[in-house]
């Protein structure tokens, strides 16, 4: 029996499909030879030609390779099964098994991932991957997903979020007024009214009309949200603040991983390391082509200097104050321990 398809799902049949996913996740549907009889879904909310779409694929592929065909995965972007929020809490019922999306929406569930939300921490990515995998650091995160329902597989990024406007940023002064979109994060919110800008919390779907209409002077995202939907192309400047790492985890049920065989346990785990270092080498590599197409346009890319980034995380030390009484002290001392001091 065939469950799921390629083409895009109409509500009924998602709905129809997670009932029979459900009843189906924690039972041996496989044949006598072991192998799967269908493939379990990865979720994710983003668009196919992003890094997202990247990490899912190499983990769905590196999880056949690695079981000789007999595990299979079957990635499902775009929303087609759900929104971030809609594919959160059906990873956590475990009708979805596997999930591939940005730590933000994920705040909500799990209050210490907040330690994400934290401003300008790391100057370079190399310093923020290394945080990630120091083992003390991830030990506290995977504990934390684990009290949510959750298993974490894995974290890979698409780079740091930027900020794209029409008023060229030569200090901090220059922040002052700007009416900036923001996902509607608390602390995301507070990092620009610390900066004296205007943050105005705004459905993504609306970013490039507001831009066009002048609704909004700017708005903040990896230099991979601002080319796939042409972003730069209502914006003069592009302005490296990097005041957030765009992080990607990749998650599965609890449930589900624990009641699959050692074996299969390390499949998975090898699998998802491969594919988020693939992931994150792409992110490198795509970050680059999507500057030089920026700047093709005409769109300026501005750099602030070390000076300005200070003033920038002097400014924030009331984001940092408000996170680090909302979350466990451990957590937050293990990701700032040398920087934040």
């Amino acid at each position: 029996m065939q469950v799921f398809k390629s083409n895009p799902l109409s509500r009924a049949v998602q709905l129809l499909t997670s009932v029979m996913v459900a009843g189906s996740l924690f039972c041996g549907c496989s044949s006598e030879d072991g192998t799967q009889t269908f493939a379990w879904p990865l979720a994710t909310a983003s668009p196919e030609n992003t890094v997202t779409q990247i990490y899912a694929d190499t983990f769905a592929s590196e999880v056949s390779r690695l079981s000789d065909g007999r595990m299979k995965i079957e990635v499902y972007p775009n929303s087609t099964l759900g929104g971030d929020r809609d594919l959160l809490e059906s990873c956590a019922d475990g009708d979805i098994p596997f999930v591939v999306q940005n730590t933000a929406p994920q705040v909500t569930f799990m209050k210490d991932l907040a330690v994400f939300d934290l401003p300008c921490v790391f100057d370079n990515l190399d310093d923020l991957r290394g945080r990630i995998d120091e083992p003390e650091f991830r030990e506290g995160i995977e504990s934390v997903y684990t009290d949510g329902g959750y298993h974490l597989l894995g974290i890979a990024d698409q780079g740091f979020r930027v900020m794209s406007t029409n008023k060229k940023i030569d200090s901090i002064a220059d922040f002052k007024g700007q009416k900036i979109r923001t996902m509607e994060n608390p602390y995301h919110l507070a990092f620009w009214k610390a900066l004296d800008a205007a943050p105005t919390p705004m459905s993504f779907s609306e970013v490039y009309i507001g831009l066009q209409q002048h609704t909004i002077d700017a708005q903040e995202n990896p230099y991979e949200v601002i080319v796939s939907n042409r972003l730069y192309e209502q914006q003069d400047y592009v302005v490296e603040t990097n005041h957030l790492p765009h992080l990607i985890t990749l998650i599965v049920n609890e449930e589900f991983y624990q009641n699959l065989s050692e074996q299969d346990r390390k499949i998975m785990d090898e699998a998802a390391a491969i594919a988020t270092q693939y992931a994150r080498e792409m992110s490198d590599e795509r970050i680059s082509e999507k500057i030089e197409e920026i700047e093709n346009s005409g769109t300026q890319i501005v750099e602030l200097d070390s000076a300005t980034h200070d003033e920038i995380r002097q400014k924030a030390s009331s984001v940092y104050s408000a996170i680090e009484s909302a979350i466990d002290p451990s957590i937050y001392q293990s990701y700032t321990a040398g920087i934040l001091e």
